[in-house]
């Protein structure tokens, strides 16, 4: 059944570059039963295609433009406003390149997510596809956590694999890693909107049960949500 649009849950996703994770969230989000709404999409960055990609779906969008801020704590108080302006139940990190303050994240707990290129605790930061290779992993992927002040150290709801193959590149990889993504973000976003998953004290609570592993999505992803 389709959540009725005015109390289905308010997404806000905030984006820096091409914008491919918000189109699958935009994407899922038209889908009929899909429980939560997509209004509003923020940039840090004002030619950002995340910004055409919003307008294009009809959907409100902002730039907070973090060049024209002197500190991070500047930006993020001007970000909080435009947020709290939208008055979010949900707000989603999909390619936003910006280290965030303690204030910024404490104040949102439990509400604030990311799609991290790396199977989490592995590979924080930035180079993930790279270091990966570096270290001869045969097994690489993609994690969806909550955000907390740790940065990529939130706790990890779930997390899909990918094969590496001997002639994989950093480029090669990210691809693979990219089409786990679309398909992953869409399933917790879903989850978080139904009310499946929520932020304990220091793990994630899913179906009312302390979550000990991140959920994994299966080899068929049409099951992932049962």
């Amino acid at each position: 059944m389709k959540a009725d649009p005015v109390d289905a849950p308010r997404i806000l996703v905030l984006a820096s570059g091409a914008g491919t994770n918000l189109q699958a969230l935009i994407d899922a989000s038209q889908e009929r039963d899909f429980p939560g709404k997509i209004v509003a999409v923020g940039c840090n960055r004002p030619n950002a295609f995340a910004l055409e990609r919003a307008a294009q779906a009809n959907i409100e969008h902002f730039t907070v433009d973090h060049t024209r801020y002197d500190t991070r704590e500047e930006f993020d108080g001007m970000l909080m406003a435009e947020i709290r302006r939208r008055n979010p139940d949900l707000i989603l990190l999909a390619g936003f390149m910006r280290i965030l303050t303690t204030d910024f994240v404490r104040a949102l707990r439990g509400t604030l997510l990311n799609v991290h290129p790396s199977l989490l605790p592995k590979y924080t930061g930035l180079n993930t596809h790279q270091r990966a290779l570096d270290a001869g992993d045969s097994i690489h992927g993609t994690s969806i956590h909550f955000v907390t002040e740790q940065l990529d150290g939130g706790p990890v709801i779930a997390q899909a694999q990918v094969q590496i193959a001997w002639d994989d590149t950093a480029e090669t990889l990210a691809e693979k890693v990219q089409a786990k993504e679309h398909l992953l973000y869409p399933i917790v976003v879903k989850w978080f909107c139904e009310g499946r998953i929520q932020l304990g004290s220091d793990q994630v609570i899913f179906d009312g049960q302390p979550l000990d592993q991140p959920m994994v999505l299966p080899d068929e992803p049409a099951t992932a949500g049962g």
